[in-house]
């Protein structure tokens, strides 16, 4: 099996060894090459690790830096290129704990906050089985009217 590679992205670093100290300081060499980038495209460029790079923008940046391939990127050994199979661990699972997890604590005897017991019962009279007094409103409302009253 072929050994997996990465590599480290060091333009950050050649822009600050030939002055270039902002990342907005290429969009215009960058022009001059016919190349036009928007600043956040050149952010990204210069701050992450491009996964696929134009080897126009490639070569520009090399001719704009005068530099080589080898000063931008540093082939390396991927992390985790020793192990070949991956087993897929459920989320908050963590190898070696077992049977050796904590039971979860229960505190008896402190009264709780509202949501976590039953809701606060209301004074007797103040409701009746039938709906009490919203019940007989919306009855009165749909009576129709009498005359004179």
């Amino acid at each position: 099996m072929a050994a997996k590679l990465g590599y480290h992205w060091h333009l950050r670093k050649v822009m600050a060894d030939r002055g270039l100290f902002s990342t907005t300081d290429l969009i215009p060499l960058l022009d001059e090459r016919g190349i036009t980038l928007s600043s956040s495209h050149v952010y990204r460029l210069v701050v992450e690790r491009p996964e696929r790079l134009s080897l126009k923008i490639l070569m520009a940046l090399l001719d704009i830096l005068d530099c080589t391939m080898g000063n931008l990127i540093e082939p390396v050994a991927a992390a985790g290129a020793g192990s070949t199979t991956r087993t897929k661990k459920a989320v908050g699972a963590e190898t070696g704990v077992g049977a050796l997890r904590p039971k979860r604590a229960r505190i008896r005897g402190i009264e709780r906050p509202w949501p976590h017991r039953s809701p606060p019962t209301e004074p007797s009279g103040t409701r009746s089985r039938a709906g009490g007094d919203c019940a007989r409103a919306t009855r009165a409302r749909r009576r129709p009217r009498q005359p004179g009253s």
